[in-house]
Parts: structure tokens; C-alpha cells; sequence
């Protein structure tokens, strides 16, 4: 889970540096207090970079930006993404093949009962 939402939230990022913690957190699905934990570790893990933007006052006004580190880091985190989503995709896979041969089974029962039993009463 921490793999997926350090990957979602650097992707966010990179797409869109002047994103808010709140508007992070509604694309994310994830608390707000989650989102600052986890953007906190990723800043001092050095994978993303924060700036003030405009007044000194206005301190909600951020720019997010990944840094050279971070962005190798989303590249690896990318692919172990990819590869946790791919064994996902297999298994629902291979669950759907046997709900369908389930499914085909018992319509086939259902239908050879029905014929038996029609058989039987006349």
C-alpha cells in the first residue's frame, strides 16, 4: 500500500508541482493527515523538494517538485507498481475463468435437472 501511494503521489506531483495537500488527498482517496505523513517522508527521504509560493503569509501556497533522486525513484517504484498491478490482473484472470466454468457447470446441472425431472412427470 505505501509502495502504490508513494508512486500516486509522486505522479501527482510531477504532473502538477502547485497541487494542494487537500486536493492530493481527494485524487488519492486518502486522508489528509496521510498525505502530509507520507509527503513529509518523501521529503526527507530528498525524492521531492518544497518551495514557498507568493506572500509570506499565504504559507498553503506550495510547488512541489521532485528531485533528481525522486525521480529515479518513481521510475522504480513505476515498475514494481506495474508488476504488483500485472499479478493482480492475472489472478482476477484466472478467478473469472473459474466463476464462468462454475457458472457454465451449473447452468448445464440446472438444465439437465430441468430435463430429467420434465422427463419423469410425463
Amino acid at each position: 500500500m505505501t509502495t502504490d501511494v508513494h508512486y500516486k503521489l509522486m505522479r501527482l506531483v510531477e504532473a502538477n508541482p502547485e497541487i494542494s495537500q487537500r486536493d492530493m488527498s481527494r485524487h488519492l482517496g486518502i486522508s489528509l493527515g496521510k498525505v502530509n505523513y507520507v509527503l513529509q517522508a518523501l521529503i526527507k527521504r530528498g525524492w521531492i523538494k518544497v518551495a514557498s509560493v507568493g506572500e509570506a503569509e499565504r504559507k498553503s501556497s506550495y510547488t512541489y517538485r521532485l528531485t533528481p533522486l525522486g525521480l529515479r525513484q518513481k521510475a522504480s517504484l513505476a515498475l514494481k507498481f506495474l508488476q504488483a498491478k500485472t499479478r493482480e490482473f492475472e489472478l482476477l484472470r484466472e478467478e473469472i475463468s473459474e466463476m464462468r466454468r462454475e457458472v457454465g457447470a451449473s447452468a448445464l446441472t440446472s438444465t439437465h435437472t430441468r430435463g430429467v425431472s420434465s422427463i419423469a412427470r410425463k
